[in-house]
């Protein structure tokens, strides 16, 4: 099938892979070859059959010419996914020993005895039997074997690749990275370049990337990419670009605590579309001053995100019920998602591909990241989250969410130090403190910055028991609170009493 003369040959074709279409400005360029690489494992024939399996819905012609895998072998990949393959062609090229169906036995052959003219000849006859839109072919390893000498390898391929742009192919050719010399002379001869990579990690779930090498005469999101590969296929999380998602949303008003001492100290709430982060030692209470706005947002209608590394459900469903909050019934109705994650499971790119389908399609007003040290184990090296958390809070406020962050300090009591500093990329700034007063521990909370407006310079007590969140008056006749061994310099009248059933 050729070519009509004026034909646009650049239009896309669908990847059948979500999100990597928007990676690739629409998929890949129809009737252009499109070579796919990896090492063995890494999921090339995962995307290579979603993308014959997309052609399967639009009605068009499908092919995949295997030289290294048999038909069986195939079916069992797509079974493990939940798919049907009947409507697929697959031309395979494996001992006849491999196939128990006696009528197969005419298209099975021996690859490591036949010539590269013969393979290149049967491969082409099985192109023009089936005249598909779509074609596979996996994998030029064996091409390579075949053709013994760089320079007939080479004109193997490019007679390949002619073939099937004039017979109105989109093609994929696979690749296993064998020979990485050759692999590299390969990226001149295809119109596009696609790399899979996984990475081991010293502890946790491997960690599987895409990378865009080159693609003629396209635009393409350039970086990597952060996919996992699940039952029903390849999993796509696109690198986040907040600039690209600036949408003028109208202001609205802050979000308020509802405790008037601690909406004063922050000079009246947290304003839409900023970032507050909450800093503090393991204890003073960040998780629930976190919840404390949630709630605050629940009540005005608005829905919440909820994100734990450090706790399971269950023991955040419990400490919050102590507090006075029950979060059953927002959960239930989907107001409030609550999430766990485990960070040697999750990878970065798949964080905030749940925050985002969370703001955009669920309409979510305010997340809670609790907490960053957690989230700083998915991630390979500081800078590196550092960048994302830049382009995740921007891309927040730019939706108008109110975001709040929550950083473990190391030590209880005394000089405070941080894993990674966070506090320039946040937009408000609060320090939770312990201190020792009257013979008691007493927790403290101060406003170190908000860019959006005035707050609070002053100290204050606050106290977590069953009624909440307290917070009390400043803390003016204390100096050196911060330092978690204050001077007293007037009454204890005015620290905060304990609870009314004896709790402190």
């Amino acid at each position: 099938m050729n070519i009509p003369e004026g034909s646009t040959k650049t239009q896309a074709m669908s990847t059948g892979i979500a999100g990597f279409d928007g990676i690739l400005d629409g998929g890949y360029a129809s009737h252009r070859v499109h070579l796919i690489e990896g090492q063995p494992g890494t999921g090339k024939t995962t995307l290579a059959l979603q993308f014959l399996l997309d052609g399967v819905s639009r009605g068009e012609r499908r092919l995949y010419i295997t030289l290294s895998e048999s038909k069986d072998e195939l079916r069992q990949v797509a079974e493990t996914h939940g798919w049907d393959l009947d409507g697929i062609e697959i031309f395979e090229l494996v001992p006849a020993e491999l196939s128990l169906d006696p009528k197969q036995q005419q298209t099975v052959v021996y690859a490591s005895d036949l010539e590269l003219g013969e393979t290149t000849k049967m491969t082409f006859d099985e192109v023009r039997r089936v005249a598909p839109k779509r074609v596979v072919f996996d994998s030029l390893s064996e091409i390579r074997l075949l053709a013994q000498n760089p320079l007939r390898y080479r004109r193997q391929v490019i007679a390949l690749k002619h073939f099937l742009a004039q017979e109105g192919c989109t093609g994929l050719f696979l690749d296993d990275l064998t020979d990485q010399a050759d692999d590299l002379n390969l990226h001149s001869l295809v119109h596009g370049v696609v790399r899979l990579e996984h990475n081991a990690l010293q502890y946790g779930a491997e960690r599987r990337r895409l990378r865009i090498f080159k693609m003629r005469g396209r635009s393409f999101r350039g970086g990597f990419h952060d996919f996992v590969i699940r039952k029903g296929g390849i999993v796509l999380f696109p690198r986040l670009i907040a600039s690209e998602h600036v949408d003028g949303m109208p202001p609205a008003e802050p979000l308020l605590s509802g405790i008037s001492e601690l909406d004063q100290l922050l000079g009246s709430g947290l304003d839409r579309g900023t970032s507050t982060l909450l800093m503090g030692p393991s204890g003073s209470g960040k998780s629930s001053i976190a919840m404390q706005f949630v709630m605050a947002a629940l009540a005005r209608g608005e829905r919440a995100l909820f994100v734990t590394f450090d706790e399971t459900k269950a023991i955040l469903m419990k400490r919050a019920a102590g507090m006075g909050w029950y979060l059953d019934q927002p959960i239930a109705s989907g107001q409030l998602v609550l999430e766990q994650v485990d960070p040697a499971e999750l990878s970065p790119g798949e964080l905030t591909g749940m925050v985002r389908r969370r703001v955009e399609t669920d309409n979510v007003r305010v997340v809670v990241l609790d907490s960053l040290s957690g989230y700083q184990n998915a991630m390979p090296a500081e800078q590196f989250m550092l960048l994302l958390m830049h382009e995740m809070l921007t891309y927040l406020n730019h939706r108008g969410v109110v975001t709040i962050l929550t950083l473990a300090q190391h030590g209880l009591v005394g000089s405070m130090q941080s894993s990674v500093d966070l506090t320039y990329l946040s937009d408000a700034v609060l320090l939770l403190r312990f201190f020792e007063a009257a013979g008691k521990i007493r927790r403290a909370i101060s406003v170190l910055k908000k860019r959006t407006g005035r707050h609070e310079d002053e100290i204050r007590e606050y106290r977590l028991d069953n009624r909440g969140i307290r917070v009390g008056p400043p803390l003016a006749e204390f100096q050196g609170v911060l330092s978690g061994s204050p001077i007293y310099t007037g009454q204890h009248g005015a620290l905060l009493t304990a609870a009314t059933n004896g709790r402190s």
